[in-house]
């Protein structure tokens, strides 16, 4: 076997069988985010709409499952980062090997939400299935495979180009899962009656989840077979430190929790403004055929991005780029918000524009977590890999949680009415103040923590690297 270094300097061999990063990495790393995002998009998007208009649960339901689900996401969460980090590697690696254990399973509890037949159910009966469902998928199988995955990028290569090329394949990957959700689903699961009336329908969610269950599986195989683990870290001896330790040590970590508190505020925006999406056209421009096109252009921006993600990085950073990307994110929202937009062409052409400053964002922000693994490093001493990633991905779902339940919230605040097969003019311009409005807001609140609280820029970032390899090469 290869040899190369673990992240205290110690020789170890590695599991590549001797085969340098390369394009294979990059595409296993993308397949493994399109495998994710067939149930965190799907749901993200959809699972608020299946609650409310095909199982007849109401939002504020809804939202206080949501919310509370995350409860229990703060312990599972840190414990799957803790046990990634502690557990001796399994022969086809530390994290890659809970992609190979948790594929099936995370496929399985996603499409189990989705069973049209519960509506028949009584109130209650639905309550217990929604809630159980939910955590199995959300807090246990999907964190169990999420956080190795998103942790192997640290250890797939240790040069921080690398590193950063995962990051933007990861985004396309994501890109290209939320490009077939939202152009294929909306036509599947959606039909226009006489009256012009936007309809459900309930069995073809149910075969939508089940597709998509599969489809995930095999975008997982094909990680788990193209990646490789480079950087081995060996089983970490003796009790160590106590979880409240470990906390603390977190806690002063600046630029882990200004990535933390941006991400809150991130998947707020982006998730909420994906949930009343479907509303904003099912209900406001009374269109849901157009809800494809529109996910198409949304999404397209990120794409058209991709390839110059490198460039941009290595010219500017990444701290520099994605923020200047919130900004103009944030600008274009308010926009729309402002104008009140009734043109779809019109709505969609300023949408373009707001996806390409997200696009950029999201393009560079997994680089953020490994430049924050470094910067642990560095701080403590510690190579903690799952744990930092662990903790991140806590404040992206408790984001997903704040988006989920305040949807539901708002959509009971402001009057809509899940029996309804229309709502009324004036719920609908509320729909669309939600709908332009928080994004705006919530982007520019993301430019401003980024931009003033986040500590790794571009100078920084090559200090750290610098700071490691030096290191290395004296262990």
């Amino acid at each position: 076997m290869a040899k190369t270094v673990d992240g205290n300097g110690n020789v170890k061999e590695d599991r590549s069988g001797g085969r340098p990063f390369g394009i294979r990495d990059k595409i296993g790393y993308m397949f493994g985010d399109f495998g994710n995002d067939f149930s965190f998009i799907f749901a993200s998007s959809y699972l608020m709409v299946f609650y409310t208009k095909v199982l007849g649960l109401s939002g504020f339901a809804v939202g206080l499952l949501f919310l509370g689900a995350r409860f229990v996401d703060a312990f599972t969460d840190v414990t799957m980062g803790r046990i990634v980090d502690h557990m001796r590697p399994a022969g086809d690696g530390r994290f890659r090997s809970w992609i190979r254990r948790m594929c099936v399973p995370v496929a399985l509890a996603s499409t189990a939400m989705y069973l049209y037949f519960v509506r028949d159910w009584p109130y209650g009966a639905k309550l217990v299935y929604v809630t159980f469902t939910y955590l199995l998928w959300s807090s246990f199988c999907y964190t169990a495979i999420n956080i190795p995955y998103g942790s192997m990028a640290s250890v797939i290569s240790p040069d921080v180009k690398d590193r950063a090329a995962l990051s933007t394949f990861r985004s396309i990957g994501a890109g290209l899962a939320g490009l077939a959700i939202g152009v294929l689903v909306p036509l599947i699961v959606y039909r226009t009656d006489e009256a012009g009336n936007q309809i459900v329908l309930p069995v073809r969610f149910t075969l939508t989840a089940i597709v998509f269950g599969v489809l995930a599986i095999v975008c997982y195989v094909l990680c788990y077979t193209l990646c490789r683990e480079r950087v081995v870290f060996e089983k970490k001896e003796g009790a160590g430190e106590g979880f409240l330790d470990m906390l603390k040590g977190l806690g002063r970590n600046r630029p882990l929790l200004a990535l933390v508190c941006a991400a809150l505020v991130l998947l707020l925006a982006t998730l909420l403004g994906q949930a009343m999406n479907n509303y904003l056209f099912l209900d406001y421009f009374r269109n849901a055929k157009a809800l494809s096109v529109a996910n198409v252009v949304g999404i397209g921006g990120t794409l058209l991005l991709a390839p110059f993600i490198s460039a941009i990085v290595l010219k500017f950073g990444k701290k520099e780029a994605g923020a200047v990307g919130m900004l103009v994110a944030g600008a274009v929202y308010l926009l729309l918000y402002l104008l009140r937009v009734k043109s779809i062409p019109l709505f969609m052409g300023l949408l373009f524009l707001g996806t390409l400053g997200a696009g950029l964002f999201n393009m560079v922000i997994w680089a953020f977590i490994t430049d924050i693994i470094d910067y642990q490093e560095i701080a403590t001493g510690r190579r903690e890999d799952g744990t930092v990633y662990a903790v991140y991905s806590f404040a992206r779902k408790v984001g997903q949680a704040l988006a989920g339940g305040l949807g539901g919230f708002v959509l009971t605040a402001i009057g809509y009415v899940s029996e309804a097969p229309s709502q009324t003019e004036a719920v609908a311009e509320r729909i669309y103040t939600v709908a332009t409005l928080v994004p705006g807001v919530s982007y520019l609140a993301v430019f401003l923590i980024i931009w003033f609280a986040y500590p790794l820029t571009k100078r920084e970032v090559e200090r750290n690297t610098e700071i490691l390899r030096r290191k290395r090469e004296e262990a």
